[in-house]
């Protein structure tokens, strides 16, 4: 199975880089600003320790396939997401805010390595080299361990970190690496890229096939049936590939909640963005991007509750303004109309099924991976709820609350004694 590197050299021609590429940018830089700004919600913090991991960084710049014009990688999205959001949380505040981020960017491609080097050094941040900056050639394998340690020392209490691992295939990130950095720090994201459409290309039943899923720490992902199996007797042979695949590698990495969308390139070359977390708060940022840049998202599953969820962006999208004929879902009005509208007929089973009532923080944290919505839809369904006399809300103190914008994680949902619908 190929896997595709950029061509690197440090003394030019820059590698190319396509419009699906600079779409994850693009995403990672919206969620990178939004959860910078949700870690720092008291106006008496006057600080953010957190580490930062690139374990795929390439060489920072790179010439856009269709404009020609430069554009930054990776590694300058996390440099400016973070100076933008510490702008925005030092905005009416009086003691100021400062971010506390260590970043590592490691490369194992020599040139990539000198060309990061460079382009850290031409955009003005060559003073904080080996300071805060810490720019490494080698694999991510080989750092994870004194990375690791570096966390555990500067935040021993949760090891707030986030690591990007836009590996080139699949096997570049072992489950049981991640599940191995999930399970150490409480508070760690991962954001992975796994190309599953190649996978898919080149699948057989042969060894190689055999060998891919076990290097990556899937084994059992096909469930025991052969590639010939699956491709002669399903449907669409491609979606439950991965349909196993996900639900294998989510299972393996051991992550609490997760989220995931396609990144769309030309014909069969879909590879997933995968975002791991312990906590619902980090899912629920991600989802709001997937809503809040609704060009770069489609979902092939269903708008409610047990959905197979596998989100996608397609690059012509931005390119001729299409309707992306062909999935279902697109994060738009009327997606959010379909989603409001069947959560609305599927939450009451589980807030009715507890006589003393569930919090809305945990109705969201206990149903939110099976579900393209995101807190702020689950509001409006709750709130529809209310409207219809099927539930009542209350604050921890007691009083009722009537709009989905003041709901809170801690309201109690509780079954309304007039209400009308009746579930199995």
């Amino acid at each position: 199975m190929p896997r595709v590197h950029y061509g690197f050299s440090p003394e030019g021609p820059i590698a190319e880089i396509k419009p699906h590429s600079i779409a994850k940018h693009k995403v990672l830089h919206s969620y990178l600003s939004a959860y910078f700004q949700t870690l720092a919600p008291s106006h008496q913090q006057e600080e953010l320790k957190l580490t930062i991991v690139d374990g795929f960084a390439g060489g920072g710049i790179y010439e856009h396939s269709i404009s020609k014009e430069p554009v930054l990688g990776s590694p300058f999205v996390f440099l400016k997401a973070a100076q933008e959001a510490e702008a925005i949380i030092n905005q009416g505040r009086n003691k100021p805010f400062r971010m506390n981020i260590d970043y590592f960017f490691i490369e194992k491609e020599k040139d990539a390595h000198t060309l990061l080097k460079n382009t850290l050094i031409q955009e003005e941040y060559g003073a904080r080299l080996e300071t805060d900056i810490k720019l490494i050639h080698g694999t991510f394998e080989q750092q994870i361990t004194p990375i690791s340690e570096f966390i555990k020392k500067k935040n021993p209490r949760n090891g707030r970190s986030i690591f990007f691992l836009d590996q080139y295939g699949y096997t570049d990130v072992p489950t049981d690496v991640v599940r191995r950095i999930l399970g150490s720090f409480p508070t760690a994201e991962i954001i992975l890229t796994f190309n599953v459409d190649s996978f898919i290309n080149f699948a057989s039943d042969s060894s190689t096939t055999n060998n891919i899923l076990r290097n990556t720490g899937i084994p059992d992902a096909l469930r025991g049936r052969s590639i010939e199996d699956i491709k002669n007797s399903e449907r669409d042979f491609r979606l439950y590939i991965q349909s196993c695949l996900y639900q294998e590698l989510v299972t393996k990495c051991g992550a609490r909640f997760f989220t995931s969308f396609f990144i769309r390139t030309e014909g069969h070359g879909d590879y997933w963005l995968v975002h791991l977390s312990q906590h619902h708060r980090a899912r629920d940022v991600m989802t709001k991007i997937h809503w809040s840049h609704n060009n770069h998202f489609i979902h092939y599953g269903g708008p409610g509750l047990n959905m197979y969820e596998v989100l996608g962006y397609d690059h012509k999208y931005d390119l001729s303004n299409s309707n992306q004929l062909g999935f279902d879902f697109l994060f738009d009005n009327p997606a959010e109309e379909r989603s409001v509208n069947l959560l609305m007929n599927q939450l009451p089973h589980y807030i009715f099924s507890h006589d003393e009532g569930i919090s809305f923080g945990e109705l969201f944290a206990t149903t939110c991976n099976t579900s393209p919505a995101d807190s702020i839809r689950y509001k409006k369904s709750v709130e529809q709820l209310y409207s219809h006399k099927e539930i009542e809300i209350l604050s921890t103190d007691g009083k009722k609350r009537t709009k989905a914008t003041t709901i809170r994680d801690t309201d109690r949902l509780i079954p309304s004694k007039q209400r009308s619908f009746s579930f199995e």
